[in-house]
């Protein structure tokens, strides 16, 4: 708890169904990547301040009829999870029979403002967020959960909670969108796609494209022991950052190309000195919805995720220039191919340890090498900052957590409330090097405010 004691305390507990149940019998299997994914949890935290005052009480308040209305066509979403019949592989399904989502109502001892300036730590935001690992038997067991928490003078933070093993990051924010959508009676822009993918190919599975992943990484930190801390830069910054770069080394420089690369290089600097011929890598997860053949919606219900590997020696981490480093992000992402997705997708779906098909245990995907999550879709930046209550007011912030990260950490990089060219950067990593991190010199030099973060920043 922060120094100023950030207390959120749980008031209630409800179950939300859908308006109009779904016909029973219905399930939805999960693919190779969502049982590869499942060692994980994701949420997401939409903060409000409310000035409209369209929040009130839930159990009376429309939010809860347009949840209710929502989810009638999200089906999966109001399901359990549940076992296939041994013969046909025993692994995990939704069935969808409308068991609905666990509400949990919170209220914090602080303002929002507050909340969002000085106040709470990050692990003050783990508070704000609802979930229970699945029991052995998760028939009963709500794999969706939301947490309303309720600031004094009336701002709110919902907070989404759900296992990765059933969808990621753009799926979840394009549900959540869309709930907003139905409050104010606007039409849904994404609607949800629950057609499995195809993967069909003769193309030999290809090593290079072999998720990083690790049953027990070489070095064990889980979530507990890492800290976190959320960097917010300003679009003016960040343009300037990168009209210096694409003019020098990079061209067609991204936003994530700069700051994977910054973070990167300053992570590095904190580590123990290695010797000339080691190797730093990191690992980098993005969707691919877009860059699969044919695409996929945004609203597709899954895992559409790509793991790409990149390392370099010591040498060349310690001489080459901010510039350089983001030229070899910015190649090796564009570098990816459909053919390379889909040997992935073969790999995670070749995880199968018995000869009915069943997948083997769940491997950690997040932290083995330092692993940036990039978020820098086309419609992104509309998904999560045009998920609106009321017309006239947008979230004023996002935030991104993941479950059971271990080994060396994970940094998100995401749009931002500013919009344009604002980045904020979720970094979690051991305590004593996110210490160092939120102060040092090359990242302060960009001016970022540092929020939801537990170290003292010396400027």
């Amino acid at each position: 708890m922060s120094e100023t004691e950030c207390k959120v305390t749980l008031d209630s507990k409800l179950t939300v169904v859908s308006s109009r149940p779904v016909s029973s019998g219905k399930s939805h299997k999960l693919t190779g990547v969502d049982h590869g994914m499942s060692y994980h949890t994701l949420h997401l935290i939409y903060y409000y301040k409310n000035e409209e005052k369209w929040f009130g009480s839930f159990e009376l308040d429309p939010l809860r009829e347009s949840l209710s209305e929502v989810l009638s066509i999200y089906p999966t979403i109001t399901g359990r999870l549940g076992r296939e019949k041994e013969e046909d592989g025993g692994n995990w399904e939704v069935r969808c029979n409308d068991a609905g989502v666990r509400i949990i109502k919170a209220n914090v001892d602080s303002t929002i403002d507050e909340w969002l300036s000085s106040s709470a730590t990050g692990s003050d935001e783990a508070q704000l967020i609802a979930w229970d690992d699945m029991p052995h038997d998760p028939s009963t067991w709500s794999p969706f959960r939301i947490q309303i928490n309720s600031f004094k003078e009336g701002g709110v933070a919902i907070g989404l909670s759900y296992s990765h093993m059933l969808s990621d990051l753009t799926f979840a924010s394009s549900f959540f969108k869309s709930w907003t959508q139905t409050h104010r009676h606007s039409p849904i822009s994404n609607s949800p796609f629950f057609t499995p993918i195809n993967i069909t190919t003769s193309s030999p599975l290809l090593n290079n494209n072999i998720p990083n992943s690790s049953l027990k990484p070489q070095t064990i930190t889980s979530s507990s022991n890492l800290a976190t801390a959320t960097f917010k830069f300003s679009s003016s910054i960040i343009k300037h950052s990168l009209s210096i770069i694409q003019n020098k080394k990079c061209l067609n420089a991204t936003p994530f190309d700069f700051l994977s690369a910054l973070f990167w290089t300053r992570v590095t600097h904190l580590k123990p000195t290695k010797i000339h011929n080691q190797t730093h890598s990191l690992s980098i997860c993005r969707d691919f919805r877009k860059l699969i053949k044919p695409s996929l919606p945004t609203g597709y219900f899954g895992n559409a995720l790509h793991f790409s590997n990149l390392s370099l020696k010591m040498e060349e981490m310690e001489n080459g220039e901010l510039g350089d480093i983001a030229s070899l992000i910015h190649t090796k992402l564009k570098g990816v191919t459909d053919k390379e997705i889909r040997s992935s997708i073969e790999w995670f779906e070749s995880q199968k340890e018995t000869e009915e098909g069943k997948f083997g245990t769940p491997k950690c995907m997040y932290g083995k090498e330092l692993t940036f999550v990039c978020m820098e879709e086309e419609e992104t930046e509309s998904l999560l900052y045009e998920s609106m209550f009321c017309d006239s007011e947008k979230p004023a912030h996002v935030s991104c957590r993941v479950g059971n990260v271990e080994g060396e950490g994970l940094i998100i990089v995401m749009p931002s409330s500013e919009g344009g060219f604002a980045r904020t950067v979720i970094v979690m990593l051991k305590e004593e090097e996110l210490d160092k991190l939120c102060n040092d010199q090359e990242i302060l030099k960009l001016e970022p405010k540092i929020i939801l973060a537990g170290c003292r920043i010396n400027r």
